[in-house]
Formats: C-alpha cells, sequence, structure tokens
C-alpha cells in the first residue's frame, strides 16, 4: 500500500510508541461503492486535524466523504476548538463529513449524565483537560460529589448551543461498499450487523489477534499504532496523534489504500 504525505500535509516522522500488527494471513478487500478518507483520533490536536481537511479538500473538492473515526476531545491541547470545528464541518456538509462516536465523547456525556457514579471515569481518562480547555478547573482525586455535579452542569452550561445533542446523536458505524467505519472493533466471529456497542467503541479481544474472513474490512482507531497497517480485513488509523504530532489518516478506493505517514 501506497504511502502520500502531500494530500495530506503530514511531514512529520516521529514513530508511534504503540501496537505492532501482526504479519496479515488474509487478504484484506478493497471495494467501496465511492472512494473516501478515514482520519484517526484527532484527541484535541484541531492543530493537526485542520490543515489536514484542507489539503484533502483542496486535492480530493467537497464531494469525497471523510469520515473521523472518533475520540476528539481528551489528552490533546483543544478539545474544544476540535468539537466546535467538527460540529460545524458536519453540520455544513452533512453526507460528506461524517464524525462516529469514540469512547472519549461517550464518557465525557456520560460524565453529563452521572457524574457521581459511572461518568467519574471520564476525568481520569483525560476529561480534566477537556474541562481546562472550557475554562473549568477539575482533579478528579480531589473531587466529591458535590463537586462533580457542579463540574457537569458547568460542561453543560459551556458547550456550544446544539454541540451537545449533536455528540448524542454521532453514529457508532459508517457503511461503504465493503467498508465498515467504527472507533475501536468489530468482533470477527460475528457479523458486521451483529456488533455490540461496546465492542464498537470499547474493542474486542479477539480483533487484532483473528482474521474477518467474509471480505469485509473494518477500518478503525482506538488502539495507537506504531504506524497506519493493513491486513486480515482490518486498516488501522490511530497513530496516537497527541503525542507524536502524527494523525493517522487512509484515502480509501477500490484496490488501493494511500497512508498518510
Amino acid at each position: 500500500m501506497r504511502r502520500l504525505k502531500s494530500m495530506f500535509g503530514s511531514d512529520r516522522q516521529e514513530p508511534a510508541r504503540g501496537h505492532v500488527a501482526p504479519r496479515p494471513t488474509v487478504e484484506t478487500v478493497l471495494a467501496p461503492e465511492r472512494p473516501f478518507v478515514a482520519i484517526g483520533d484527532v484527541h484535541g490536536r484541531c492543530d493537526l486535524m485542520i490543515p489536514m481537511f484542507e489539503n484533502i479538500r483542496k486535492d480530493l473538492g467537497s464531494e469525497t466523504p471523510v469520515v473521523f473515526l472518533g475520540d476528539y476531545i481528551d489528552r490533546g491541547v483543544n478539545s474544544a476548538e476540535t468539537l466546535n470545528t467538527l460540529f460545524k464541518w458536519q453540520t455544513d456538509s452533512p453526507e460528506t463529513v461524517i464524525c462516529l462516536m469514540g469512547n472519549h465523547e461517550k464518557m465525557m456525556l456520560e460524565f453529563i449524565d452521572d457524574p457521581i457514579g459511572k461518568g467519574a471515569r471520564w476525568l481520569v481518562n483525560g476529561g480534566d483537560e477537556t474541562l481546562g480547555n472550557y475554562g473549568i478547573s477539575a482533579k478528579a482525586a480531589k473531587m466529591d460529589s458535590e463537586n462533580a455535579v457542579e463540574t457537569a452542569d458547568a460542561l453543560e452550561a459551556a458547550l456550544p448551543e446544539g454541540l451537545q445533542g449533536w455528540l448524542r446523536n454521532l453514529p457508532l458505524k459508517w457503511s461503504n461498499g465493503n467498508m465498515h467505519c467504527v472507533h475501536a472493533a468489530m468482533n470477527p466471529n460475528k457479523s458486521t450487523e451483529s456488533q455490540s456497542q461496546r465492542t464498537l467503541l470499547w474493542g474486542h479481544e479477539d480483533f487484532l489477534r483473528e482474521p474477518r474472513t467474509d471480505g469485509q474490512t473494518v477500518v478503525h482507531g482506538h488502539t495507537v499504532m506504531a504506524e497506519p497497517t493493513i491486513g486480515d480485513g482490518r486498516i488501522s488509523l490511530d497513530t496516537g496523534a497527541y503525542m507524536t504530532g502524527i494523525l493517522g489518516a487512509a484515502y480509501i478506493s477500490e484496490g488501493d489504500c494511500v497512508f498518510n505517514a
């Protein structure tokens, strides 16, 4: 598979500290109905995302679908601007800008809904950094129940009008021919239509160990890879942008996959 930096605007070659994909044993079939671009986990690096998107539009035009694979927030330097930008892009071009739900967006919404219970885990997974982007100070180790509720209320109030509703309605999957874009994974032993929400958002123990054998291909992020990879019915695009400065992406057309790094 080829690599092309010019379209994506990426010049850096710092390796990610991530998973090394096993040697493929099964052919990966690339048969989308129309060419598209998929972009891995942004994690607040809008400084990488914006020029990449602008270059894609310049080179491929406004009709090529661009799919963002989730995890737009936490860990990076500017989650608020990343969300605001994606919200505008997707609202302006709903057919050609597709934003999927990631587990970090899910945790953020759980914090709003249940800051004392299930939502509390968000704060120790980068949520405190996102809150800081919205001018809200929060330290998970020092937060009692009252402070957690107040912090969740402050976050709700800080979100731009319409953004929370947009987040809650983000899809878990986008399919194009035999290509299926999700955030984390699909169970290789179940059909693409029979996947649980948990698997799509959080992963599956067999996903990176067993190949798909049904001719379907999963495009995903979530698991940091040393570089974008393809094999065994998977295309992996999380290159740990928040720590490496490389935002993983691929241009996928019939029989071809062009990586940016």
